[in-house]
């Protein structure tokens, strides 16, 4: 029986991780503090396995949050990655190389839900064929979306 691996970083490549064992709980977090780390309307984490955690790279900074919490974030680049707690360990799903089976299964700290966040995917789709055709032509600096030995450290575009 094969053991599960998973891979993810951040967005420069600086910050890379190396996961061995089953993730937890896949989970959304609508705090105040969840909402401001990730500047968005919640975050997506899911538990890491304890000890099963490698950095490949360099290890995230962190900022302590609140008394037991501390927050990890790409020193370079500012990805949010984690999410560190007295019981352990999230990592957040947009950092993984796959995510497509990393669905959030449970909500918390629904109370401070925003209320429109029910509505969002609701609202008209963006359909400019010229726009999407700018899009393509951006050059992207992003790491890829997978291990590689070949990427320029962080920092080398500038």
């Amino acid at each position: 029986m094969s053991e599960t691996v998973r891979t993810g970083g951040c967005q420069c490549g600086a910050v890379r991780f190396r996961i061995r064992g089953a993730l937890g709980r896949p989970s959304i977090c609508h705090c105040r503090m969840c909402q401001k780390q990730f500047g968005s309307f919640f975050s997506a984490l899911v538990t890491a396995p304890k000890d099963g955690v490698e950095w490949t790279r360099a290890e995230p900074s962190y900022f302590q949050s609140s008394v037991n919490i501390d927050r990890g974030f790409c020193p370079k680049c500012g990805t949010p990655l984690t999410y560190r707690h007295p019981g352990g360990l999230e990592i957040a799903i947009g950092a993984f190389d796959d995510r497509s089976d990393l669905a959030p299964r449970v909500q918390v700290n629904f109370q401070a839900r925003l209320p429109w966040v029910e509505t969002i995917f609701d609202q008209p789709v963006h359909e400019d064929p010229d726009y999407y055709a700018r899009q393509e032509q951006i050059i992207s600096f992003q790491h890829p979306d997978h291990e590689t030995e070949h990427w320029p450290a962080a920092g080398a575009w500038s």
